[in-house]
């Protein structure tokens, strides 16, 4: 079956799609890694992270943050898109699994933001970038049908992976709280009455 270039509208499309996809995650990542854009920096976004149970707060925080404005950059400019679109997809999926209780609707701090962010990151890992970008230009030297296998089959293990670790310390934390409340109650037990 015979392929047919893409028309100038699809690549117009195409490249508008991919380069605004970028400049979102650029300015996402620019909140945690540099405070901007009323993001809370690393320090802000470090103890964040902790609170949500990604530990340490400070590596997270920075990983998650390149995770956004590296891969957003990259994939702004259609470089090295497989690996691009696999990490901006698996930040911004573990983000989305952090929404889940929240339900589907970004109205409601649901996941439907962060996931769509992930899903449309992921496809551009598998379709690549287009004629208009980086990987184009170098012929393709970072954009291998091989990288994009692995990308397929690296983003939903990393996404696991840290949704894992996630709940292992949040679980370590509801331990120590009823540990804590035990050793309490025991106390209070414990300690006579100053009223009788």
């Amino acid at each position: 079956m015979p392929t047919s270039s893409p028309t100038p509208a699809a690549v117009i499309a195409q490249t508008v799609f991919r380069v605004g996809l970028g400049a979102v995650l650029v300015a996402h990542g620019s909140q945690k890694l540099f405070g901007w854009f009323g993001g809370g920096g690393v320090e802000g976004t470090a103890k964040g992270m902790h609170s949500m149970g990604f530990r340490p707060g400070r590596r997270n925080a920075v990983l998650a943050g390149l995770g956004e404005a590296g891969a957003g950059a990259a994939l702004a400019l259609g470089l090295a898109t497989p690996a691009a679109g696999a990490a901006a997809a698996t930040t911004m999926g573990v983000a989305a699994s952090v929404h889940v209780p929240n339900g589907f609707f970004a109205t409601k701090g649901g996941l439907e933001y962060p996931a769509v962010l992930a899903l449309a990151a992921a496809a551009f890992s598998q379709a690549g970038p287009g004629p208009v970008s980086l990987d184009a230009a170098t012929r393709n030297v970072f954009n291998r049908p091989w990288m994009r296998v692995v990308a397929l089959l690296a983003i939903p293990v990393a996404i696991g992976s840290q949704v894992y670790l996630r709940r292992k310390e949040l679980a370590a934390d509801a331990a120590a709280s009823d540990e804590l409340d035990s050793v309490g109650d025991a106390a209070a037990l414990a300690t006579p009455d100053k009223a009788e």
